[in-house]
């Protein structure tokens, strides 16, 4: 008997790090090879806050990909307290900014150069407001007498919703959630607002971090949270609500920097990600939402055309390795331990279709 297969439109991801120099150059063909395009993320050093370091990191990018990849990057900029509101305006007038990113100072990797109060950039998010910029949004607050695992329902509470009451046609996507309050509040929220959601937060609570261990390929950024939560999540991704939509957050760190005396947070998903998504909506029985997820709901959100091509999965074992070893355009060797491990996958993907 044939195996099962699935052809859906080419999927994007709303939200990726593809790292820059040695990292950039090993990772970016990976996210390529699945996507047709991907929100980049700006939280280099230094971060990505002009028109002119955009247009360079996106030249460093496409430099990093085969020969003939159709893949378009996405560029962001890195909102900053002092951030001019007119280089915002004039980098997604030119079309290099698509959209503006708030990490909250100091919630999560080089995001020291963050925003340390909303109010401060007031005039920056009046001007996206004005001219249907998005706002995407690491959604946590920082506070230190906030427990971590707490951290994305109190910045819902406490920033999000007066955010979205002073700036009513502001579009928002809160990144990465993971916990039903998230769920429950982009849900019922008004039409500006959505939400991605990663794969390993579909997959993993919060014991996968201490099972037999501490294990730090499963450290990210907002953590995973309990079972209740993932169980939500699943629920939101499968659902065909087109305010959930895929984001990887697939975010490399070297197997040296993870295996440390003090862990980077990010989990690498890129190389596997479709197939590790696919797994999910089988078995929450929603393969058929899969296409609406990974491919359409994203592009309507942001207001960009859908992909003419299409990629097909089939439902054959796909083996993912304990460690890539990876090598950058001079040979250096960058050494990654992806999501899903040492695991095997049902679906693989067999073939893509440009059009």
């Amino acid at each position: 008997m044939a195996a099962r297969q699935l052809t859906i439109r080419q999927p994007d991801d709303w939200h990726v790090h593809l790292r820059d120099g040695a990292m950039l150059q090993a990772v970016a063909p990976a996210t390529a090879a699945q996507f047709a395009r991907a929100i980049v993320m700006p939280n280099l050093r230094p971060p990505v806050t002009t028109v002119a370091a955009a247009s360079a990191y996106r030249e460093r990018i496409r430099a990093a990909l085969p020969d003939g990849s159709g893949f378009t990057p996405l560029m962001t900029a890195y909102l900053t307290d002092t951030i001019d509101p007119e280089e915002i305006e004039r980098g997604f007038g030119e079309e290099v900014f698509t959209a503006c990113k708030l990490y909250p100072a100091g919630a999560t990797t080089n995001s020291d150069s963050g925003v340390t109060a909303i109010d401060r950039i007031e005039p920056v998010l009046a001007v996206m407001e004005r001219i249907g910029m998005p706002l995407l949004i690491h959604g946590e607050v920082t506070d230190a007498e906030i427990d971590i695992f707490d951290r994305e329902a109190v910045f819902i509470e406490r920033v999000l919703e007066p955010l979205l009451a002073r700036h009513p046609g502001l579009k928002v996507v809160l990144e990465h959630i993971t916990t039903s309050d998230a769920v429950d509040f982009v849900r019922s929220g008004p039409a500006n607002l959505a939400a991605t959601i990663t794969p390993h937060h579909l997959h993993i609570n919060r014991n996968a971090m201490f099972a037999g261990g501490l294990r730090p390929d499963f450290y990210c950024l907002p953590v995973a949270k309990r079972e209740l939560h993932r169980i939500a999540l699943r629920a939101a991704a499968t659902s065909g609500n087109p305010k959930f939509f895929l984001g990887t957050d697939s975010a490399p760190h070297s197997r040296e920097a993870k295996e440390s005396a003090c862990g980077c947070a990010g989990i690498y998903n890129a190389p596997f990600a479709i197939e590790s998504y696919a797994a999910v909506f089988e078995q929450e029985n929603a393969l058929h939402r899969l296409e609406g997820f990974a491919s359409e709901f994203g592009p309507r959100f942001y207001g960009l055309p859908l992909n003419p091509g299409s990629i097909t999965l089939e439902e054959q074992p796909l083996a993912v390795p304990p460690v890539l070893h990876l090598n950058d355009a001079a040979g250096t060797s960058v050494n990654l331990v992806p999501f899903h491990a040492g695991q095997t996958l049902p679906w693989r993907v067999q073939a893509h279709e440009a059009q």
